[in-house]
């Protein structure tokens, strides 16, 4: 039995009083009719309705059970209509991972522009520096290093690109010297990305074009750019963090920035956003996806005019 088929055909049958109108008003058959409701009584272990050659009545707990049936298809046409209003209306809430480092690199700012353009969503933040598999976790969004997903099916998009440099604090350097060249990083103390996130081998591309790898065997390593800045600004050694990161310490004199001239060759990081699925993408998914991907692009645009790193 069709439990829900044979509630609304009672429902039907209580509110017309007649097993003939009912199959008229739902485009059944009376036996169908008759069925239903006889199959809903074996199964209740109760008799609903009082049945005459000329009419039919509720019973006692055919009223109640009628009562019960319209509550429950309230709510259902509830649901429906909440549902339906969510995938036009950006509504509810949003619940977002990002990788750690990332999320000090200008999050906040567009999160609460986010907010205030979307009044009627809420966002949850949670922030991450291991993998994590988006659907498996209940994650609407993520913005992370695609690497770090683990999920199928999700669309990808590019959010931003996020250049790496060396640095050293001014003490460091007093004590140690520095470094002119990509060989020399061997003898020094080195900080860096935990082996999840770079492996031992680091490629530098040079001003005449010639690639140059050297092996280091990181002195401390921590799976945190925050981590990894503060063990640089401390004078612990030499470290490789995102551009962005550290521009600001760059520009006060708190770290110098090492081999101006090299690239760090496969050391940038390209942050994506991704989100579960082409069809039947929420409201709040599809506009917090949208404004994340304009809101990087338009920065980008204006640093690019004036010439500033991103902060």
């Amino acid at each position: 039995m069709n439990q829900l088929q044979a509630m609304r055909v009672f429902l039907k049958v209580s509110e017309t009083e007649s097993f003939g109108r009912a199959a008229a008003a739902l485009d059944l058959s009376n036996a169908v009719i008759t069925r239903y409701v006889s199959l809903l009584e074996v199964h209740l272990n109760t008799r609903l309705l009082n049945r005459t050659t000329r009419s039919v009545s509720l019973t006692e707990a055919g009223r109640a059970y009628a009562e019960g049936c319209r509550a429950v298809f309230e709510q259902i046409e509830a649901i429906e209509a909440s549902v339906g209003t969510s995938s036009v209306d950006p509504t509810g809430t949003l619940k977002l991972v990002a990788s750690a480092s990332f999320s000090l690199l200008g999050l906040t700012p567009m999160l609460r522009e986010f907010m205030e353009r979307y009044s009627n969503v809420k966002l949850r933040l949670t922030l991450l520096h291991r993998p994590v598999d988006l659907v498996a976790e209940g994650f609407d969004v993520g913005i992370v290093v695609p690497h770090l997903v683990n999920s199928g099916m999700l669309i990808n998009r590019p959010l931003v690109k996020v250049a790496s440099v060396l640095v050293a604090s001014p003490a460091y350097l007093s004590r140690r010297g520095t470094p002119v060249r990509p060989a020399l990083l061997a003898s020094h103390e080195f900080l860096a990305p935990s082996a999840d996130i770079h492996g031992s081998t680091w490629s530098f591309v040079g001003p005449s074009g010639v690639e140059e790898s050297v092996a280091l065997d990181p002195a401390y390593a921590v799976n945190s750019s925050h981590m990894l800045r503060q063990a640089a600004l401390s004078g612990m050694g030499i470290a490789v963090l995102p551009e962005s990161y550290v521009t600001q310490d760059i520009e006060t004199g708190s770290l110098v920035r090492l081999l101006p001239g090299y690239a760090l060759k496969d050391a940038d990081k390209e942050v994506s956003i991704v989100y579960p699925g082409r069809r039947h993408v929420p409201a709040k998914t599809r506009s917090f996806v949208d404004f994340a991907l304009a809101y990087f692009r338009d920065r980008e645009s204006v640093e690019a005019d004036s010439g500033a790193l991103p902060k």
